[in-house]
């Protein structure tokens, strides 16, 4: 058994605000190693309706974001890599918080092994999934899944957003990635079937056991608590600061 041990959170449907700050919270348990046994995480969520854009933004401008607002959606500039993308209802997003000094890895390796893992979920539901020169995982020359990461003293944040049955219409309002000859997709289109988030929890948590060697438990229901009692703690002290 991989002496390695990541805990699983499944935080549900949350704004990417709460995201974040949740992201947050977990890293900086990394900041207080002695008070947890096993820091490493992965939380596993679905997000309401958001267009991000990382840290290669383009110069995305003020009416550029009231554009993508106007569709019904957040906009959040963030510190991942990559350009613009979509994250929405019918799409796994999954954040790994985890140490790569721990994994004997490093950024250019971590996003490697994310890209195997997903070509190895696909492989599971009988698609031929793969790399090409622009970072993520490609059904020929679909995107199925979009990687943006962030690490930080060796620890990680953000991740990837693998489309299981997302409206696929949301991606037609931007270029995806910033890439222009490309199109997007999703598992359900491509399996000619509707495939859930639930469906690809199971399939990614043992991938992601499989590629990163190490063993992935459920988050405990007192663990999850805690961990979502700590992000709403923040959120509040991050608002009362914003409106001071």
């Amino acid at each position: 058994m991989p002496s390695r041990m990541v805990k699983m959170l499944w935080a549900g449907r949350l704004s990417y605000g709460a995201g974040l700050q949740l992201q947050k919270t977990l890293v900086q348990r990394h900041r207080e190693r002695n008070l947890y046994d096993t820091p490493n995480s992965l939380i596993l969520l679905e997000h309401k309706p958001v267009y991000t854009v990382g840290i290669r933004n383009k110069g995305y401008t003020d009416e550029d974001e009231n554009r993508l607002r106007s569709f019904g959606a957040d906009f959040y500039r963030t510190n991942r890599g990559g350009l613009v993308t979509f994250h929405g209802p019918g799409q796994l997003v999954a954040y790994p918080i985890i140490d790569l000094k721990e994994f004997k890895t490093n950024v250019r390796c971590y996003v490697s092994s994310i890209e195997k893992m997903i070509i190895r979920l696909c492989a599971e539901f009988g698609l031929k999934g793969g790399t090409s020169p622009d970072t993520g995982v490609w059904i020929d020359d679909r995107k199925v899944c979009a990687i943006g990461i962030h690490a930080s003293k060796y620890v990680t944040s953000h991740g990837l957003a693998l489309n299981c049955n997302v409206d696929l219409r949301w991606f037609e309002h931007i270029v995806p990635c910033g890439i222009e000859d490309k199109s997007v997709t999703s598992l359900s289109k491509e399996l000619f079937a509707d495939l859930r988030v639930e469906d690809a929890i199971p399939v990614l948590k043992r991938a992601f056991a499989d590629e990163f060697q190490c063993e992935v438990v459920d988050m405990s229901t007192e663990e999850t608590s805690e961990a979502m009692k700590e992000c709403r703690e923040a959120a509040k002290v991050a608002a009362v600061l914003a409106a001071s």
